[in-house]
């Protein structure tokens, strides 16, 4: 059964490059030009997987228990990941996307962003990992804290994401059309290989992915939904100890993303090994360095807390969450601005500031000039899509 994760990581791996979904440039545009369209997409996540998770609790198809709020390391923890992942150029499931896509920047923030994680589990790191997490609050999710049904909380959710999404909606409607080449396939093939996917719809695809995980992963014999930092900390044990007590459906989830990346990224033609400047790597390596402790501290990442526990009503999900947006705050501040503000000290132009149409281009492309970072695909989408 442990095969339906390496299935489900495929399609996630995916939908997640053809639709260029990663957090870290949802939380970047909103400190860079004050963005919310992606961050709102990361929202549409939330609220369906939080409607499907909800409804199969009720159904009782899933049990997963909330633990108690640690509240010190949830803070920490997120802040530290949210300036990880500014460093790395990607989030955990954006870093092996784009690992996929060849960007060699992603492949060393990807191994150290593991042996970080590693470290902090099943390492000399553990016991501090472990004391840190035991220091908890009471409260556990926000509807038992309110005293109000689930529903209640979700249907609010779910409202205000919405209106988010209506008001986006309105804005693109409003933006001019831009013409494009013609398409050179059609039908499926163009829409899998050629056409730009909208945010919202690849957030519903994500979120229906995170909701059909539960009952998968249940089968195989692990109670939970999508999860990257125990399976890459995971997967680190297993090669360097050999142990395949550690490789379960997890493991193969995170494989089936890269696998699934690597696809989707040579069926649209954006595959290519992009080798960084040394700065860049250095960077990179950082960067994963901070996400594995980070993801540790706080209990999980921008999947397993962002886009799971916030669904679950979950504290420290959305504790976690929102400490990992504020750090990504800082890593912008520390890693862009001053970079850009340094470049234009010495008389040189900044570099084009990613604008909130695509996401972040990963801890390799910064390393390549301007030119270089168009990709193929929205050139190849017809007129009207």
């Amino acid at each position: 059964m442990i095969l339906t994760g390496l299935v489900t990581g495929a399609l996630l791996g995916f939908v997640l490059q053809r639709g260029r979904f990663c957090i870290t440039g949802a939380f970047r545009d909103v400190w860079l030009s004050g963005s919310t369209r992606w961050l709102t997409a990361f929202g549409v996540v939330i609220a369906l997987h939080a409607i499907g998770y909800t409804a199969l609790s009720a159904l009782g198809v899933v049990n997963a228990p909330v633990d108690p709020l640690p509240l010190g390391a949830a803070v920490v923890g997120g802040l530290i990941f949210g300036v990880g992942i500014i460093a790395a150029g990607g989030c955990a499931t954006g870093t092996y996307y784009r690992a996929g896509e060849g960007l060699v920047g992603s492949w060393f923030a990807l191994i150290f962003y593991a042996l970080s994680a590693g470290a902090m589990k099943y390492g000399p790191l553990a016991g501090f990992t472990t004391w840190s997490r035991d220091q908890t609050v009471g409260a556990t999710t926000i509807d038992a804290s309110l005293g109000l049904p689930a529903w209640v909380v979700v249907g609010v959710l779910s409202v205000g994401v919405g209106l988010a999404v209506r008001h986006h909606l309105r804005a693109d409607a409003a933006r001019p059309r831009t013409a494009g080449l013609p398409a050179r396939r059609s039908g499926v093939a163009h829409l899998l290989t050629e056409k730009r996917w909208h945010p919202f719809a690849t957030a519903a695809v994500v979120a229906g992915i995170a909701l059909a995980a539960w009952p998968l992963s249940t089968a195989a014999g692990r109670v939970g939904s999508l999860g990257i930092t125990t399976p890459s900390a995971k997967l680190g044990n297993y090669l360097t100890t050999g142990d395949l007590t550690m490789v379960d459906w997890s493991v193969m989830l995170v494989l089936g993303i890269l696998a699934g990346s690597l696809v989707a990224a040579l069926a649209s033609g954006e595959f290519r090994v992009r080798v960084p400047d040394s700065t860049t790597t250095l960077r990179a390596i950082g960067g994963g360095v901070l996400m594995g402790v980070g993801a540790s501290l706080a209990g999980g990442c921008t999947v397993g807390h962002g886009m799971v526990a916030t669904a679950q009503l979950s504290w420290e999900g959305w504790i976690a969450t929102g400490a990992m947006l504020l750090g990504a705050g800082l890593g912008v501040r520390w890693f862009i601005r001053t970079r850009d503000g340094r470049e234009a000290v010495a008389g040189s132009s900044p570099r084009p500031t990613l604008t909130p149409v695509d996401t972040a281009e990963g801890a390799g492309a910064d390393a390549e000039p301007a030119p270089q970072r168009t990709r193929p695909a929205p050139v190849l989408t017809k007129v009207g899509d």
